[in-house]
């Protein structure tokens, strides 16, 4: 049976979540005539009252409770990382659709469970990777010929927050380890050049006293690829930080590609060219919309479940290098 024959139109919609992510779906759902939003649980009942009055919609005590509601067909989930495993089995074992942002879980053998899960209940598992389908992933693959082979690529991603806030984003437990939870980190470079044959990673955090908090972290890994590339990825925030660093480069035989903040450029041995970028607003949106043309129309999607859960097992093995102190060589 096709994914599109299990529903009526409009789908019914549910939500896991009140923050930013929630807030684009819902508004996505209101406006196409092919959803119908119907309710939303969180952590915090103001939240929930809040979003529930935004958009007119009804309200559940917890998300276990969504998630057996019968009239729902899809289950969208905004919320911390740590129930993310947890939320998606429950929305599968009850036949519902999945819309899920990253990490699919913080623990990989988990995610391959629920993806076998998924498609032994003929269900939909979409795994969001907004910054796959963003300007500057599409701005890199449409310049990558102009470079040569690639053999070396830095990502630099610092958040300078000062104050550090007491969020679950600093949170060790509802974030999780920073190259499973930031899962772009490592799988915008795994989209592009595929298997990742080793990886060497150490992390380091300045934590509160309240427990299990923290106000700053490092997380630096090298990745060294099948197809003889070699990648440094840097992940910080926090107020250990004076200034924010967002730096992403490529180096190859005939060039380099370098974007540094919202500035990107094309640099070979002849010329320097600005690579020009589309805004980044909009792309919950979008793939919103991509999903519901996936299920209405069996459009392709921009993404398979199974490329981000490769991503998160090297985030695994980034995991398991940093509490050992070795490299760990990838199956």
């Amino acid at each position: 049976m096709s994914l599109g024959s299990q529903f009526s139109r409009p789908i019914r919609v549910g939500i896991v979540g009140t923050g930013y992510a929630a807030k684009r779906r819902a508004e996505t759902f209101l406006e196409d005539e092919r959803s119908q939003l119907c309710c939303v649980t969180g952590h915090t009942a103001k939240n929930v009252a809040d979003f529930c009055q935004t958009y007119n919609i009804s309200a559940y005590d917890n998300w276990e409770e969504l998630v057996k509601d019968e009239s729902l067909e899809l289950v969208v989930i905004c919320n911390a990382n740590q129930l993310h495993g947890a939320i998606t089995k429950a929305a599968l074992e009850n036949d519902k659709n999945v819309i899920i942002e990253y990490p699919l879980s913080l623990d990989y053998q988990e995610a391959v469970e629920l993806l076998q899960l998924s498609k032994n209940k003929n269900k939909l598992l979409h795994i969001e990777h907004i910054e796959i389908l963003g300007s500057m992933h599409r701005a890199i693959q449409k310049n990558l010929p102009n470079i040569g082979q690639v053999f070396y690529g830095r990502y630099v991603t610092i958040d300078s927050k000062n104050p550090a806030p007491l969020r679950w984003t600093f949170n060790h437990q509802l974030f999780g380890f920073p190259f499973k939870a930031a899962l772009p980190r490592i799988h915008r470079f795994t989209h592009l050049f595929g298997e990742v044959k080793s990886i060497n990673c150490h992390q380091k955090y300045w934590n509160r006293e309240e427990e299990d908090y923290y106000h700053g972290c490092l997380c630096n890994a090298q990745l060294l690829f099948q197809q003889d590339l070699t990648v440094d990825l840097i992940y910080g925030k926090g107020d250990i930080y004076v200034e924010s660093d967002r730096t992403f480069e490529l180096h190859g035989k005939k060039g380099k590609i370098i974007f540094e903040g919202v500035e990107a450029k094309l640099i070979t041995a002849t010329e320097t060219c600005p690579i020009e970028l589309e805004s980044r607003r909009g792309s919950f949106a979008l793939d919103t919309k991509i999903v519901l043309d996936h299920l209405f129309e069996k459009k392709p999607l921009y993404i398979n479940p199974e490329s981000s859960i490769y991503s998160l097992k090297i985030g695994e093995a980034a995991y398991q290098s940093a509490i050992s102190g070795k490299s760990i060589q990838i199956d």
